[in-house]
């Protein structure tokens, strides 16, 4: 049966359901999302494309994927301006990077759901950065 004659809805079951299932490789699932992302145009949940972006997180931290992929992951990630700085990164890029990590440990420092360790992690964090 070639690509033409298939169902478009059960090819995008299928895709749908090898994402959800917990066997499937992340890297894998992230090929699953792409592939239903082409063949509804475009139209699918935002959280689709975080998924889709978490996927290719995890494959950097994957020990047995393999260095293309990774750098595939990486690729991808940088264009959609998740990876963070890189060495092409503007001064204003960076200044804005900086300011969002201090943020975030100002928020840590707030967070009842954050260990008293890593408060004090974010309390030396900031008094080294004069942030605090």
């Amino acid at each position: 049966m070639s690509s033409a004659d298939k169902n478009p809805a059960n090819v995008a079951r299928g895709l749908k359901a090898a994402i959800h299932n917990p066997n499937v490789s992340e890297e894998a699932k992230a090929n699953a999302q792409d592939k239903l992302d082409e063949i509804s145009g475009g139209t699918e949940e935002v959280g689709h494309v975080n998924n889709v972006l978490g996927g290719y997180k995890a494959t950097l931290h994957n020990d047995r994927t393999s260095e293309e992929a990774k750098a595939h992951a990486r690729e991808v990630l940088e264009a959609a301006g998740v990876l963070g700085l890189t060495e092409n990164s503007t001064q204003q890029e960076r200044d804005e990077h900086e300011v969002r990590v201090l943020a975030g440990y100002k928020a840590a420092l707030n967070n009842a759901n954050v260990s008293d360790a890593a408060k004090e992690h974010a309390r030396q964090y900031l008094k080294e950065h004069n942030a605090l």
